[in-house]
């Protein structure tokens, strides 16, 4: 006997919230601002080769042993290269802050999300569980769109120190939410974070892959995330 679906976890960025880099003006002309306060004048170019380099090795590793990392922590780094001294904690959150505003810029909310989510929150308990570098950040976004008390939980990689696929994420979630495995199905855009992952912790997963790029079984693949309620019925 099939257990019923009785719980949705799903990925942020990528799948219930979109990112259109038009939208996001590439100078970074406050984030660059904040720097010429700290003395640093950098070009947009600078920035981000700069900013790149000191992302890359935090990332490197990441994809590696699966720990998650802060935008703190890449901000102390780019400081400390930049100012040739230890920031001061202050400095670098403050930094972050502007930077994470002005990319911020871009994220979109998909048509119907809302209401989309506010019929299924009638007939499952939902949670999101996100890798992410900073915590507020996807909490923000929720209170913008009106959704923050359709979650049950909100689980990220940058709070429980491990991201996507690691095992200990998915179990975090489901612990919160008093949920078996096959009591829940997970939802994402990212084939080894949200459905490889997943599949092994025993969650069936669905992904968002409307070009059939990562060749998962065609009831389990998504042209976009309003496709799962057929396939949840």
């Amino acid at each position: 006997m099939t257990t019923p679906t009785t719980h949705i976890l799903f990925d942020f960025f990528g799948t219930l919230v979109g990112y259109s880099p038009e939208r996001c003006d590439k100078e970074f002309p406050h984030t660059r601002e904040a720097l010429r306060r700290l003395g640093l004048a950098l070009s947009a170019d600078e920035l981000a080769a700069s900013w790149q380099e000191n992302w890359y090795p935090f990332e490197e590793r990441s994809q590696t042993d699966h720990r998650e990392f802060s935008m703190m922590d890449v901000g102390t780094a780019f400081l400390r290269a930049q100012l040739g001294r230890e920031p001061d904690p202050a400095e670098t959150r403050a930094l972050m802050d502007v930077y994470i505003a002005e990319w911020n810029a871009g994220v979109t909310y998909p048509d119907g999300i809302t209401e989309w989510l506010d019929d299924l929150a009638g007939d499952y308990r939902l949670a999101i569980v996100s890798n992410v570098h900073e915590a507020y950040l996807v909490p923000t976004h929720l209170e913008k769109m009106n959704l923050k008390t359709r979650f049950d939980a909100v689980v990220l990689s940058v709070e429980v120190g491990w991201r996507k696929p690691h095992p200990e994420i998915y179990a975090t979630a489901l612990g919160l939410l008093g949920a078996q495995p096959d009591q829940a199905v997970f939802v994402g855009d990212t084939h080894v974070a949200d459905y490889v992952g997943p599949e092994r912790a025993g969650i069936r997963s669905f992904l968002i892959d409307p070009f059939d790029r990562a060749g998962v079984p065609a009831v389990r693949r998504l042209d976009t995330i309003f496709d799962l309620s057929a396939r949840l019925s």
